[in-house]
């Protein structure tokens, strides 16, 4: 593995802020193991790109990581505090938007928001002024009685990001955020979300598309379970004659490329 060791000695030493640290996390269904030991850092402000092929592993570790499904093996630690023994506390400081819609269709993205905000503790005035914040960064104060179904996929991909940024949280969870957008819907997500990291926000995204792994500061390639790589995208093109980090990944996992 390249780059996980200097990057979690760093975030030891304090150099690096982490608000994301999983080690050595195993989950298996019956005699499957879908993750064999999987170590992982997100620093605070940090965009990481968990890049792998379908099966991967990467929908059972966003599932770990929320709390849905509990690791047979491994800590999960958010800001320095346990998954498994605060769970509470862990759960606030993440936002996440699945790969699967999780809104109500048939209400606004006003109520949407709410509805998360009250989930979350907050309500009144506070609730009004971060639904408001998160509705103007992305662009969608125009759409906020709307019903959430009369949306582009586009649009819908905001209102869920929107969603998961009303609590703040410290770090952001993106599992194949982008499946089924058009080029220019994924390129002003990916944009979004760049901008979060600027603000401190860590991000993990998970893809299996190439080029949406080229913006990241780092790419953690995972296969069959298993970390292969955790690098700057420039030094995993480094590793192909042609520099080209869909080689690289293709010689990596031996696995068809994805370019977007």
């Amino acid at each position: 593995m390249m780059g996980g060791g200097l990057m979690s000695r760093e975030a030891e030493s304090g150099s690096v802020t982490e608000c994301l640290r999983i080690e050595g996390v195993r989950k298996a269904y019956g005699k499957r193991e879908a993750l064999k030991g999987v170590d992982l850092v997100v620093g605070n402000g940090e965009f990481v790109a968990l890049l792998g092929p379908n099966g991967a592993g990467k929908s059972t570790l966003f599932q770990l990581l929320t709390g849905l499904f509990n690791p047979d093996a491994g800590r999960i630690r958010v800001r320095g505090h346990e998954l498994a023994r605060n769970p509470a506390r862990v759960l606030a400081e993440i936002g996440v938007v699945f790969q699967q819609a999780t809104l109500d269709g048939d209400r606004s993205v006003l109520a949407n928001l709410r509805f998360h905000a009250s989930l979350h503790g907050i309500r009144g005035h506070e609730a009004r002024a971060r639904i408001d914040d998160a509705l103007t960064r992305l662009g969608l104060t125009e759409r906020a009685a709307d019903p959430v179904r009369e949306l582009s996929g586009g649009n819908r991909r905001k209102v869920e990001l929107a969603r998961a940024l009303v609590h703040r949280p410290s770090v952001l969870l993106m599992d194949e955020a982008t499946v089924g957008l058009d080029p220019a819907s994924r390129r002003q997500l990916l944009a979004e979300v760049r901008r979060l990291c600027t603000a401190g926000t860590g991000v993990l995204w998970a893809t299996h598309l190439v080029d949406e792994a080229e913006q990241a500061d780092r790419v953690v390639v995972l296969h069959r379970g298993e970390v292969l790589a955790d690098a700057a995208p420039d030094m995993l093109r480094a590793r192909d004659p042609d520099r080209s980090l869909g080689n690289a990944f293709l010689a990596m996992t031996g696995g068809a490329v994805e370019a977007g």
